[in-house]
């Protein structure tokens, strides 16, 4: 039987530092935040620099949110072998329109109104996506440290295909992500608040990475990669 692996991305990366501490951590990809409105934005060329420092098979994420089409062909080509995630009101064809591989966000209510959103539907229609990307609805769009109803869906249904096509995210932390894991089996987690630094009086300091924070949650990762595949030897 093959053995699961839970591929990890870091996402909302501002400084040098926090990229390479991400990659020697065991990152899979690094998430840059192209939405102007949040606080852990960077324009493409701050993006491009910190992807420059990428070894191979570390993937650069470009996170864009209602971007105009010359917004993200100029994003494409200051990082060309960048994945882009959609995280606002992008449709089918908005997504397809940037004529590169894509992410997919889902943008799920807390609580119970989570219940009344139709997952399989939202997978059908982003068939196109390389993956889809689990959040929670917050104002705003991403990175608010909030966690959806993990048990909400489906998520052995043949058009969800967890375990090869779903990204958790949304609150995950080194705490929690473990649970989260072996839950939903997700391809992928993608964390940003969850691993941020913090001031002297406990708030989260945006866009600037705690690399302990990093180290254990990827530490995590790997510790519920060991359970699933326990579990399933």
């Amino acid at each position: 039987m093959t053995s699961h692996r839970t591929r990890i991305k870091i996402c909302g990366l501002t400084r040098e530092q926090d990229v390479d501490a991400a990659v020697q951590a065991g990152a899979d990809a690094i998430g840059f935040v192209l939405y102007g409105k949040s606080p852990r934005y960077v324009q493409p060329q701050r993006a491009a620099e910190l992807a420059r420092r990428l070894p191979a098979f570390v993937t650069p994420v470009l996170l864009m949110v209602n971007a105009p089409p010359d917004e993200i062909a100029n994003a494409c080509s200051a990082v060309p072998n960048a994945l882009l995630q959609f995280h606002g009101d992008e449709s089918p064809p908005d997504c397809a329109a940037a004529g590169r591989p894509y992410i997919r966000a889902a943008r799920i209510p807390m609580g119970d109104a989570g219940k009344g959103f139709d997952l399989v539907k939202y997978a059908i229609d982003f068939t196109a996506a390389q993956a889809i990307l689990l959040d929670a609805q917050v104002d705003g769009y991403g990175g608010g440290g909030q966690s959806f109803d993990w048990t909400a869906f489906p998520w052995s249904h043949p058009q969800l295909n967890a375990s090869s096509r779903l990204v958790l995210s949304g609150g995950l932390t080194p705490a929690n992500v473990i649970d989260g894991i072996l839950r939903v089996r997700p391809w992928a987690v993608d964390v940003s608040s969850g691993v941020e630094a913090v001031d002297s009086n406990g708030k989260a300091l945006k866009g600037i990475k705690d690399a302990q924070r990093v180290h254990d949650f990827i530490t995590a990762v790997k510790a519920a990669d060991t359970q699933l595949n326990a579990s399933s030897g």
